[in-house]
């Protein structure tokens, strides 16, 4: 599996990675760290506890990071999630998790089968 395969099995843009990072080494550099960040687990520790704050920060985290990285579809998903913590309240934003779980599961297995390929 190439790069650019990993990024059409996560449903990102590798175009636009590309275009930001003028590297595919680099790229692949931080591709590689994702799954090692925390901000998923926390995501996941904070709305079980009922941490709306923090669950903001690691959903906007998350954002952030599949920004930077165009993980363009679980971007989507962490955006959703990020506006509806913004207020501060879990209300409703329960609702979003199955979509984000789904698309972290995506990646994050593109990721390893990708690495698998090095």
């Amino acid at each position: 599996m190439t790069l650019q395969q990993c990024y059409e099995a996560l449903g990102g843009d590798y175009n636009d990675v590309i275009g930001r990072l003028k590297s595919e080494r680099l790229v692949q550099k931080f591709v590689l760290k994702f799954p090692d960040d925390g901000s998923y687990k926390l995501l996941l520790q904070s709305l079980e506890e009922g941490n709306a704050q923090e669950a903001f920060r690691a959903a906007h985290t998350i954002k952030g990071m599949c920004q930077n990285l165009a993980f363009t579809a679980l971007g989507q998903s962490a955006a959703a999630l990020t506006e509806c913590l913004r207020g501060g309240s879990l209300d409703g934003c329960k609702q979003y998790l199955p979509q984000v779980q789904a698309d972290y599961e995506r990646t994050v297995t593109s990721i390893a089968e990708y690495s698998r390929t090095l």
